[in-house]
């Protein structure tokens, strides 16, 4: 019983780095130490990448669940012989709690097999493969553990059944009765300049590691609409938090397919500018202020000094700029379907939405920034400087676009968005002169957008400025404030966005876009909310909250008529999605006032942080 889809994927997390589990029990992607590292598990990619299986040596049924309130997985494994229980963690360090949570976590994998009933034979085959599957590492006993070394990684594997080696590879058949448990722990560190490998019980890490997820999510309360669903989407995202900065990957993979035999397979494991506002916005709905904070450290630690400088799009968990991708070639691909990539080339376009991304995050959050420290301050006047000047540039837009540019209208839009929030910060960021030119700017990308963005034959606002080219960009509108959701054309761009590029609730980014893009479904429910058609924007968010895999996670995009989960996985972007449009339903209902503007209360109060 071998998995199929990407769909089939259970996600662990322990503030550094993510593996992803099969429901076979397969531990088909881990790459220890930080997200973009290379992996040690490659099996998602290619069947020789490394893997580390436990399951019945028979056939089997599964059920899957997370603890409650935790990254942990449980699979219940049926067999006609009886069920087994096994359960996944990547630990944290012992002890830690709350917001500590993640921090200093061991870079443990640690797996508990339980017997529940009868007698079940088992097989566990730990064969790990360095360097996204180049190198194969000698399988060396001490100390009563199998320790692998192969370049700058070390592995010390620990197990109460005794395993045979060979060929790098370690195997062995055991049988679980009810009430028994058998413990297995995976350690790493790098090979130089570390200590060994902590290899701790599993038994007792397990625990711990639950209590540790607990705690964290004990902290943090949203008291909307959905709030099963938001609470989920809240510990994905932290899930993909790299603790040690803040900084939140847009996923865990890369090179998972927008399309099997295509070539749009790319590396996710970094931080885009262009997410920061709707991430740290779905951390303030859910509660996670300490996050919210850190991000925008993170932030401006990775731009440093900007002046005229082009300011970068994306960076590493520790702010990295070069970011340059090569291919490997030894990986066939997932479903055999390369190119696999790691890097991401889209560092060095230029996406001026970035500007309107950043200074938006800074308004909603202005009761934790201001008064502003220096940094912050000249980081922000310069963004809206650099907005002031670029928003009449072509430029890659929000889809990454290789090799040309555009005048797209989301950009442009972003563009106004820095230069409004700029306004409205007032004297606290610029003198009389600054805002006058802010003002003259603002007023003038506005004009643009609804002169050349506006199409009167498709009736709606275009991606690319003096086209008929429908893209779900420019549901942003009136989520950022551009517009109110209940302008006249506002209604019929959603109208026209809806009827063609809407397939079974699903909203494709496009025309010809290969599948629905998960947050852009998202929009579309805060769009109708917002715009007055509250009961439609429900059953919507209802329809797509339920597309979510057997354990509440999405990938980046869902094949329209299977329904199959496409992309890189987990996809942040998806879950942010979720938490806003629940946060949006949550606040229309709620806020009588919010019926009648047809915004989100961050952009028509200013008086309040969120």
């Amino acid at each position: 019983m071998e998995s199929g889809q990407i769909s089939d994927y259970g996600f662990l997390a322990d503030g550094r780095t993510a593996a992803l589990v099969d429901t076979s029990g397969s531990v088909n992607w881990w790459c220890p130490g930080r997200f973009d590292a290379p992996s040690v598990f490659g099996r998602l990619l290619d069947d020789d990448a490394g893997h580390w299986s436990i399951r019945p040596e028979g056939d089997f049924s599964v059920e899957r669940c997370y603890l409650d309130n935790t990254l942990v997985l449980r699979t219940v494994f049926h067999t006609p012989q009886g069920d087994v229980a096994l359960t996944d963690a990547l630990a944290f360090e012992p002890g830690s709690r709350g917001h500590d949570i993640g921090m200093r976590s061991p870079q443990v994998l640690v797996r508990n097999v339980q017997g529940l009933s009868g007698a079940v034979p088992m097989r566990v085959h730990y064969r790990p493969r360095f360097e996204y599957g180049r190198t194969i590492a000698y399988l060396v006993e001490r100390d009563d553990m199998l320790e692998a070394i192969a370049g700058a990684a070390r592995l010390r594997f620990r197990s109460d059944v005794r395993l045979t080696t060979g060929d790098g590879e370690a195997a062995a058949t055991f049988t679980v009765r009810a009430g028994t448990t058998h413990n297995f722990a995976l350690g790493y560190a790098p090979t130089y300049d570390a200590p060994l490998p902590e290899v701790p019980d599993a038994d007792q890490t397990i625990a711990d590691t639950v209590a540790g997820w607990q705690s964290w999510a004990s902290e943090h309360a949203y008291q909307g609409l959905y709030a099963d669903q938001v609470r989920r989407s809240g510990l994905v995202v932290q899930g993909m938090t790299y603790r040690p900065s803040g900084a939140v990957v847009a996923s865990v993979t890369t090179s998972l397919p927008e399309m099997l035999g295509g070539d749009r397979n790319y590396d996710y494991r970094y931080v885009w500018v262009r997410d920061f506002s709707h991430t740290l916005r779905a951390l303030w709905r859910s509660a996670c202020f300490d996050e919210v904070r850190r991000q925008f450290t993170w932030l401006g630690r990775a731009m440093g000094r900007v002046d005229d400088r082009p300011v970068p799009i994306m960076y590493g968990v520790l702010g990295e700029r070069d970011l340059t991708e090569h291919r490997l070639d030894q990986l066939g691909g997932y479903h055999d379907s390369p190119p696999v990539v790691i890097g991401n080339d889209a560092w060095q376009q230029r996406q001026s939405d970035i500007y309107g991304a950043t200074m938006d995050a800074a308004w909603l959050m202005r009761d934790k920034l201001e008064p502003f420290d220096p940094d912050v301050y000249h980081l922000l006047r310069v963004l809206a400087d650099q907005a002031e000047r670029d928003w009449k540039l072509p430029d890659a837009g929000m889809w990454e676009e290789r090799g040309v540019q555009h005048h797209h209208v989301s950009s442009k839009v972003e563009c106004w968005v820095a230069l409004d929030r700029a306004v409205r910060f007032g004297d606290r960021l610029g003198d009389p002169q600054d805002l006058a030119r802010w003002t003259a700017a603002r007023d003038e990308v506005r004009a643009a957008v609804l002169q050349r963005g506006w199409s009167d034959r498709l009736q709606s606002y275009t991606g690319i400025f003096d086209s008929d080219e429908l893209d779900a960009s420019v549901l942003v509108m009136p989520l950022v404030g551009f517009l109110r959701a209940d302008d006249p054309r506002m209604r019929a761009t959603v109208r026209a966005v809806e009827q063609r590029l809407s397939h079974n609730g699903l909203l494709r980014r496009w025309d010809g876009d290969p599948a629905g893009f998960v947050i852009c479904s998202f929009w579309l429910v805060s769009c109708l909310a917002l715009g007055g058609e509250r009961r439609r924007a429900h059953e919507l968010f209802r329809a797509l909250a339920g597309r979510v895999n057997d354990l509440g996670l999405f990938a980046e995009q869902i094949d329209t008529s299977t329904g199959e989960q496409l992309g890189n996985f987990p996809q942040a972007f998806s879950h942010i999605g979720l938490i806003n449009a629940a946060g949006v339903l949550s606040d229309v209902e709620l806020d009588p006032m919010l019926r009648e503007c047809g915004m989100p209360p961050a952009h028509f109060t200013p008086t309040r942080s969120g």
